[in-house]
């Protein structure tokens, strides 16, 4: 995310509404409702960690233990108990 220049984008009259709210401040404004996206979809991300997750979940129906996969996938034990427990949900 990129700040901009206010003046540059609005028409005066519409900076000095703006100002009456907030005068000198950073401010936010959301992308419309439309225009968003889910995380992950404009990377390979979401599906990296979705394979990584399948991957420990297989490695802990073989026996590995949950300390071992920790280890193996530089992730805390809590994080492994939970990435198993999501998986046994969905089966």
């Amino acid at each position: 995310m990129s700040y901009a220049n206010a003046r540059e984008i609005f028409p005066e009259d519409i900076l000095e509404i703006i100002q009456n709210y907030v005068d000198g401040e950073y401010i936010y404004i959301p992308k419309k409702e439309e225009n968003r996206v889910a995380w992950g979809e404009l990377t390979q991300c979401k599906q990296e960690l979705q394979a990584r997750n399948a991957k420990i979940y297989d490695d802990y129906l073989i026996g590995i233990s949950i300390q071992s996969l920790s280890q193996k996938y530089y992730l805390s034990p809590k994080t492994i108990q939970r990435i198993v427990s999501e998986k046994k949900k969905i089966g």
